[in-house]
């Protein structure tokens, strides 16, 4: 739903228009796209009506694509390309409307071109299976045949702002991949950058009427995107409390939840140190600690708690951080000063409570420093609740099972990461750690962007996301039987 949105001069970046199907519409009420940093507008994007959205889901429901599995594969192969040939203008324009680092923004689009790739890839593969019939006695001499097919309604997709393309990339690719059709909405404070994607998809050759964007203001047009007639499912990623509300708004849809985590890192008292303090700070501090997947308790055995805690601030004091478009730094800012202000808070709530503040807590604007706090108990704020910000709080534990129950005593359950080299400490982690994913001597949120991904409990509700898994979810199955010799 957009016009071409060139890198320009004064970095302002323009979407003239909504492109509603594969038709330009003007519209006099615009939102302003403001740099974290430095205040400055970044862009300006339309701001869509009621009547907007409900023309692009009749459009999107009057459409039957009738893409092959190879031109499927195709547009998303040569959207890859064009993509990867526009990192440095892809990555400057995540950067300047988030706030977030160089590094990362140049790391996100090779993620998003690895989505697409995938994508591509899975676009080609037969979904069905083949059963035999005669099985048993009471079986006959025939086969079930299995298949996927396309909802018969529209996609609504939500996305939030801490990745502002690759979460895109992980609703729109396997939408395309089987064939639906989607709309849109991504954050209001990033919105440039799923446009962006959006010209990538079109230059590549994809029908507009397969994927379009609405930008504008949540209040005004969210409910109508939950509640319109031709939706069939909801796929949201962001916070708990609106992924809550859209599913008691939805109804009788289908409705895939991503939503917030608070993940620990768990260190074992034999754990090689240096390896398990470089993960927590990259854990930690990588994407401005905006990660639903974020390192945001570090559980440490009081055993080793002193020497990790040393470790973890000399390499917190030696993490980078300013302005976002400096390569030389290792972190930007955090997504508005209102989200800064609120870290700062906790912070300043749990030393109150006899937390220790180790290094940090700075804040000027949106810029956040990497803060470490120790002596931090399970039942303060900051560690209760998700801390979505570069904060890294460290609980200590006498045993395993202490660390089980404070790993297990939030409303979260997304991931972990363990540190230990013990394979009995292991396999009760993986058994017992009430999460969706827990990765051994890695940090809580590793993944490739093929394998499944989600959480429980007030994280999701169980359904992953993860190309294949969400091709999964895209589609009605189907079984046909026939006889068989």
């Amino acid at each position: 739903m957009n016009a071409r949105i060139p890198l320009r001069d004064s970095a302002h970046f323009r979407a003239e228009a909504l492109r509603i199907g594969g038709e330009r519409v003007t519209r006099e009420r615009t939102l302003d796209v403001m740099n974290p940093f430095n205040g400055e507008r970044v862009g300006t994007v339309p701001l869509a009506t009621l009547e907007d959205v409900r023309r692009a889901y009749g459009i999107a429901q009057a459409y039957r694509p009738t893409l092959s599995r190879y031109e499927r594969s195709s547009i998303l192969n040569r959207a890859s390309a064009l993509l990867r040939a526009r990192t440095e203008e892809a990555s400057t324009l995540i950067t300047l409307e988030s706030g977030l680092c160089k590094k990362d923004s140049i790391y996100e689009i090779g993620r998003v071109a690895d989505v697409l790739v995938f994508g591509a890839n899975e676009a080609l593969r037969d979904d069905g299976q083949v059963f035999s019939c005669d099985l048993t006695p009471h079986g006959k001499k025939r086969k079930v045949i299995t298949t996927r097919e396309p909802l018969l309604g529209v996609i609504t997709a939500i996305t939030p702002f801490n990745h502002p393309m690759n979460q895109v990339a992980h609703k729109v690719v396997p939408s395309i991949a089987t064939n639906n059709r989607m709309v849109l909405k991504p954050s209001e404070k990033v919105p440039l950058s799923a446009l962006f994607l959006a010209d990538i998809l079109y230059e590549a050759g994809l029908p507009p009427e397969m994927f379009q964007v609405i930008t504008g203001d949540p209040r005004e047009i969210a409910d109508e995107m939950l509640t319109h007639p031709h939706v069939d499912l909801i796929t949201f990623t962001g916070g708990v409390s609106i992924g809550k509300y859209i599913a008691h708004k939805a109804g009788y849809r289908r409705i895939v939840l991503e939503l917030g985590g608070n993940d620990p890192l768990i260190v074992m008292d034999d754990a090689d140190l240096d390896k398990a303090s470089d993960l927590a700070v990259q854990g930690s501090y990588k994407n401005s600690g905006q990660r639903c997947t974020a390192v945001k308790r570090m559980l440490v055995h009081q055993a080793v708690a002193a020497d990790f805690t040393e470790l973890v601030v000399q390499k917190t004091r030696r993490w980078r951080h300013g302005d976002p478009m400096d390569t030389g730094n290792d972190m930007g800012t955090v997504i508005d000063e209102e989200a800064a202000r609120l870290f700062e808070a906790r912070v300043n709530e749990a030393v109150a409570q006899g937390a220790r503040l180790l290094t940090g807590n700075q804040r000027e604007g949106a810029l956040y420093a990497p803060t470490v706090l120790d002596n931090v108990q399970p039942g303060m704020t900051l560690v209760r609740e998700e801390t979505f910000g570069p904060v890294s709080p460290i609980i200590t534990f006498a045993n395993i099972d202490e660390a089980i129950a404070i790993s297990n005593g939030t409303a979260f359950g997304l991931s972990s990461g363990i540190c230990t080299n013990r394979m009995d400490d292991a396999m009760r982690f993986a058994t017992e750690l009430k999460v969706g994913t827990v990765n051994m001597w890695e940090v809580p949120g590793y993944r490739i962007e093929l394998t499944p991904f989600g959480g429980i409990k007030d994280s999701g509700l169980g359904y992953k996301e993860g190309v294949q898994e969400a091709m999964k979810s895209f589609c009605n199955g189907k079984t046909f039987t026939m006889p068989w010799p």
